[in-house]
């Protein structure tokens, strides 16, 4: 569902369950290109961690996706790319993002997909899309913004499923 009282650069996806979440994640991977720099928000247990599996499934990786929270960051090598995925939760204070050296990880075109990025504070790079995921009734609503150009092909790709998955459901 598009989001009209927004801008251009957002959109508002109800997510019906965990495999909706899942495809939201899927249907961004054909968007994935050498740098981008992807922000996660939401609560504990709002589906994050199962956005990026979708992803990463989409993006032809096999193995296990599990969270990232103990180990601040998983690699994957997906469709030519590096991927990170990372974790700050457990930081207690920004500069234990500098501390640990992951500052360097953002610097080259692997891809970097960040859960609970305002624990990095002001030493992270600036997003290009921004995903919100917030419980909703029985599921959830992805709200996505596109925070720079590279952010807005991977919008127009979410917007392409966005409608795809209401004419299916019938919202439309």
């Amino acid at each position: 569902m598009r989001d009209h009282a927004a801008d251009d650069n957002a959109l508002t996806q109800p997510l019906a369950d965990e495999a909706a979440t899942a495809a939201l994640g899927a249907a961004l991977a054909p968007a994935l290109v050498p740098g981008l720099k992807i922000f996660l928000e939401g609560d504990l247990g709002a589906g994050k961690t199962t956005l990026v599996r979708g992803l990463l499934r989409a993006a032809g990786h096999a193995g296990k996706v599990k969270s990232p929270t103990y180990t601040l960051v998983e690699l994957y090598a997906v469709s030519g790319l590096n991927l990170y995925h990372f974790d700050f939760y457990r930081f207690d204070r920004p500069e234990e993002y500098l501390d640990a050296g992951l500052d360097e990880y953002f610097q080259g075109d692997a891809v970097c997909i960040v859960e609970w990025p305002a624990q990095a504070g002001s030493y992270l790079p600036a997003a290009d899309l921004e995903i919100r995921l917030a419980l909703s009734g029985d599921g959830r609503r992805a709200t996505i913004r596109a925070l720079g150009p590279r952010g807005l092909p991977c919008l127009r790709c979410l917007s392409a499923y966005s409608a795809a998955a209401a004419t299916s459901s019938g919202l439309r």
